[in-house]
């Protein structure tokens, strides 16, 4: 199969995109790509969130629209089936963070559990997701992480976050839907990753069930996945893994400078994309014992997913493989792949607006740092524009 150059497709890539939704992506990521403006308006949406001036439906009618599918899960129903339409799935994604008591997690595992119901339902929700923070505190997480001592109070609540994700990936396990589960901060990542390979151990007897994220910026990462696979072997059950390169990399960095500690994050993006690469080979090279959420906006690490896969004869739509998008970013990653028969799903943000905002600046600050995004979104977007003038004139002369 010859996979060359299938990304830049933008007729694929932009079915779904009217020329007005063309044009209002052009604008806004030609404001992203100007970084003062960024903070500024980063800044100045904070203070004016706050203030609680009534700033929401000038959001939700710009970035909103674009990154997140509505504010609850109903809203994004049209989202969700017109892009299953082309053979995109979506993964539900709360995306509401910060918060710290505990009728505000257990109304986050409420909402997950209904994000599962939907994706028993819905054909194109295969796929369940949640971040450990939105079902406990950040603080209780880093505690655990340091092998700090719980007060008993600290002891009940830790429990109760352990119960949370029970519930959740056990429902998971019911309802025959996978559940991801996001990874955060390096100095709150330990807790997670062992809550999560104690669920792995519980739920993925059978298959993959439960998944957790490897942060490939992280130098470490390749290390860990092989001893967590030596553990699973030993123990008999599988293994689920997203990978993606990582979105806390500034925050990493100078944490570690500040407390004076080495950084966990790989010396360069070259050595980020080689551990990326290197973890989607090991992975694909024990395909019967982990199955592959590959979540990445680089095509580069795309081809060489297709590449190796042809290579061992593994087929476009094995369901042991994924890829998976931003929604909002990317179009023409994910839909090319979607036509050539791979699995792909979009990760589709909702929450109330003001709650998602810090999500949303997190991806405007990603697209205005990440080499080259900005720039290839503007020239796809650029490119079907013009594709798009040029068909309309040949009919107009036909």
């Amino acid at each position: 199969m010859n996979t060359d150059l299938i990304f830049d497709n933008t007729e694929v890539a932009f079915a779904l995109k009217s020329d007005a939704d063309l044009e209002r992506a052009y604008y806004l990521f030609k404001m992203i790509s100007i970084e003062p403006l960024v903070k500024i308006g980063s800044i100045a949406t904070n203070l004016a969130i706050k203030a609680h001036l009534p700033i929401e439906g000038i959001i939700r009618s710009t970035v909103f629209d674009h990154f997140c599918g509505g504010v609850n899960e109903d809203d994004c129903l049209p989202v969700i089936k017109s892009m299953y339409k082309k053979g995109v799935s979506s993964v539900l994604d709360f995306s509401v963070e910060g918060k710290e008591i505990d009728a505000e997690f257990d109304g986050a595992v409420r909402t997950t559990l209904k994000t599962i119901d939907f994706a028993e339902d819905i054909k194109a929700m295969p796929i369940a997701v949640f971040k450990p923070t939105g079902f406990g505190r950040f603080k209780l997480y880093e505690k655990v992480s340091a092998g700090k001592p719980l007060s008993p109070k600290e002891h009940e609540e830790w429990n109760r976050v352990i119960a949370r994700f029970d519930t959740v990936c056990a429902y998971g396990k019911k309802k025959d839907v996978a559940i991801l589960i996001d990874a955060e901060e390096s100095w709150m990542q330990k807790a997670a990753d062992d809550l999560v390979t104690d669920m792995m151990k519980k739920y993925n007897t059978e298959k993959p069930i439960v998944f957790n994220t490897l942060q490939m910026y992280r130098h470490d990462r390749m290390a860990f996945l092989r001893q967590s696979h030596d553990h699973a072997k030993a123990h008999g059950y599988y293994l689920g893994y997203k990978i993606v390169r990582g979105a806390y990399m500034e925050k990493e960095n100078d944490r570690a400078l500040d407390k004076g500690y080495p950084t966990p994050i790989c010396t360069s993006k070259l050595a980020t994309d080689e551990n990326f690469n290197a973890a989607l080979r090991y992975i694909l090279d024990n395909l019967d014992s982990i199955s592959l959420f590959s979540g990445t906006h680089n095509e580069d690490s795309c081809y060489l997913a297709m590449r190796i896969m042809e290579e061992k004869g593994i087929a476009n739509n094995d369901k042991r493989v994924w890829f998976g998008q931003l929604y909002g970013m990317s179009d023409h990653i994910s839909f090319n792949l979607a036509d050539h028969n791979y699995n792909v799903a979009k990760y589709v943000p909702f929450g109330p607006v003001k709650d998602v905002m810090p999500y949303l600046i997190r991806r405007a600050e990603e697209n205005t740092s990440v080499a080259g995004q900005t720039g290839r979104e503007l020239a796809l977007i650029s490119k079907e524009k013009e594709r798009r003038k040029k068909a309309r004139k040949e009919k107009l002369a036909s």
